[in-house]
């Protein structure tokens, strides 16, 4: 039954409800309500029963002492992350069901994380999803680093050692450059939102072609910031290429993962976002000499050529090949005449055999043979009897000059 229809029992019911009814409708009441339907429990285990069909075990909140019956069937127990154990502080995800038979509930468990440090790494987790499903962190959308920035924007902290290396690497590694500094605070509860304004001062400046956002190392819970969804959300949407170098190399955070280049150290972060002067130098050198090898090599093949012509030139005189060049002229010149004079003549044969046919098809010519041409009133030929009547007018035109008769008599 639902909780609706034991609701109208109850309401209905002129006399006191049966047990079974009561408990029924707490039973429906309770395992209908979605947020027990799939809920986190954060407590102690006082408690633990090992049995052949799974584990029953007791959660306990520290405050008050408050104690929720639990039981992770043991066809879980692969899946589930740890196994409870007394003195345990765990985070248990399950469903919460009730027992008419006993009249109790208890939390069936399909899920077990260690607690404290447990449930910051499935807050983590389930912002690295949500975030992933958004498509913060597709790599196809990573845009490159410019080749060669001429500035180069820096939010990080001013009193912290990473701006430090930055700077020092930067001008060692490629002096000459603009930097942008827009300090933050990166540790504590204030950072997010600090780190957030230190990015749109850089978009609203506009002058940075690139950001590094850096950290020093530290504990894990100094680096929480850079995990915050605003950071993330502020690093995906930056208009510009962000390059992160926070904490040390085994670090990562989820701005890392936003970024469009994780370098894991600010002075990585620094030698990442410009090529080094030295090396540009050497590049510079090895294209001036590829430039020299190459016009070096086409002017000895040019020379080459030349010499060889040259020696063409000695072997036959000039007058030899003015002599044949004529030679070869007046060839063309007589296939030229005999071309056209091939052409000519059989466009007059073919003039002359369409001015024949066209003479047979003259009226004329076979008007001159005897025959006549007889038209009516309209001009028009009559080829059939059949086109005329008694009476009628026709025009009868001879080799020689014209007739106008008129129809006596048709005959067939």
């Amino acid at each position: 039954m639902t909780a609706m229809k034991y609701d109208t029992e109850l309401a209905t019911s002129p006399t006191a409800v049966s047990v079974a009814g009561l408990v029924g409708y707490i039973k429906a009441v309770l395992e209908e309500d979605p947020t027990l339907r799939q809920v986190w429990v954060v407590g102690e285990v006082s408690s633990a029963n090992n049995h052949p069909k799974g584990l029953f075990f007791t959660l306990t909140d520290l405050d008050d002492k408050t104690a929720l019956s639990c039981v992770a069937w043991r066809s879980q127990f692969t899946r589930l992350t740890t196994i409870p154990a007394v003195g345990d502080q765990v985070i248990a995800l399950g469903t919460v069901k009730i027992y008419p038979q006993r009249s109790s509930y208890q939390l069936t468990v399909w899920q077990v994380l260690p607690g404290g440090d447990g449930l910051k790494a499935l807050r983590y987790r389930q912002l690295k999803q949500r975030l992933a499903a958004e498509g913060l962190f597709d790599p196809e959308f990573k845009r490159p680093l410019p080749a060669l920035p001429k500035t180069i924007a820096v939010v990080s902290s001013a009193q912290a050692a990473a701006w430090g290396d930055i700077q020092r690497s930067l001008r060692q590694h490629h002096p000459g450059l603009h930097i942008v500094f827009s300090p933050a605070t990166v540790q504590g509860d204030s950072a997010p939102a600090s780190i957030v304004a230190a990015i749109e001062r850089v978009v609203a400046d506009g002058r940075a072609e690139v950001l590094i956002l850096a950290r020093g190392g530290g504990a894990t819970e100094d680096l929480e910031c850079f995990d915050d969804e605003r950071v993330v959300r502020a690093v995906a949407n930056c208009p510009i290429p962000v390059v992160t170098g926070i904490g040390h190399q085994r670090d990562e955070s989820l701005a890392d993962l936003a970024a469009d280049w994780c370098a894991h150290t600010p002075t990585a972060a620094a030698i990442a976002v410009v090529p080094a002067l030295a090396d540009l130098i050497e590049a510079h050198r090895q294209r001036a000499a590829l430039v020299q090898s190459l016009v070096a090599e086409h002017l000895n093949a040019a020379q080459d050529n030349t010499r060889y012509l040259a020696q063409r030139l000695v072997r036959t005189r000039l007058d030899q090949q003015v002599e044949q060049q004529l030679t070869h002229l007046h060839q063309l010149k007589r296939r030229l005449r005999q071309g056209v004079q091939v052409e000519l003549r059989q466009a007059r044969d073919r003039t002359q055999a369409l001015s024949q046919h066209l003479s047979t098809l003259d009226p004329d010519t076979v008007v001159r043979r005897g025959y006549a041409l007889v038209r009516d009133g309209a001009d028009q030929l009559v080829t059939d009897a059949r086109q005329v009547t008694p009476g009628q007018q026709l025009q009868v035109q001879l080799a020689r000059g014209e007739l106008r008769v008129e129809v006596v008599e048709v005959g067939e």
